[in-house]
């Protein structure tokens, strides 16, 4: 029922898209998807502990005091048709087992790189390589760290041409958005490219 003067609500059916956040230890990946989500994000960090000495690899991060253990979850509503889903992975490699699950229905991803620790990321590469889910690399241009260029980057990770770079700032919610919406657009070329 309308009240008068009012508009006839319209049913508008949202389209879900799921995306994945990963890359290694310690490189953003839990700050990105906090600084775009519209709503609280679910975090799943534990202390890091003794028991991990000798088993993670905190090379570069060694003021690193938390860790996700199982995934990082947010939101974001680009318009009334267009939801995001953020899933962040865990980066170290005992808890790689879980990627495949979170890569199950996701669209594309963000491989974020640490210039300070590239080769990093090599395993989030792989992994999306492996499975033909279309990603780009987010560098994360953390303080005090080398600024390379995008092409150097693409040759340190052997990458195409076809998979879009870019320099970010995983804390800066409008940084990460424009991340997001390369990839998108990235998702949508291969998608095209697959229908002919």
């Amino acid at each position: 029922m309308a009240f008068a003067g009012s508009e006839p609500r319209r049913n508008v059916s949202a389209t879900v898209v799921k995306l994945l956040i990963a890359g290694g230890f310690g490189v953003g990946k839990t700050t990105m998807v906090g600084s775009v989500s519209e709503i609280s994000p679910l975090r799943t960090e534990e202390s890091i502990t003794q028991a991990s000495a000798g088993v993670d690899d905190l090379t570069g991060v060694e003021s690193k005091t938390t860790t996700t253990v199982a995934l990082d979850f947010g939101r974001i509503t680009i318009n009334p048709e267009l939801i995001l889903y953020l899933f962040g992975t865990p980066g170290q490699d005992r808890f790689w087992f879980m990627w495949d699950e979170l890569a199950q229905g996701a669209l594309g991803a963000v491989v974020l790189a640490d210039t300070r620790r590239l080769e990093s990321c090599f395993p989030a590469v792989d992994f999306f390589e492996r499975r033909g889910l279309p990603f780009v690399v987010g560098v994360n241009c953390f303080d005090n760290a080398y600024r390379y260029g995008t092409e150097e980057v693409r040759a340190a990770l052997e990458l195409d041409d076809t998979v879009p770079i870019l320099l970010c700032d995983a804390r800066d919610r409008e940084s990460t958005k424009q991340v997001l919406v390369i990839l998108m657009q990235h998702v949508m070329a291969n998608a095209a490219l697959a229908r002919r």
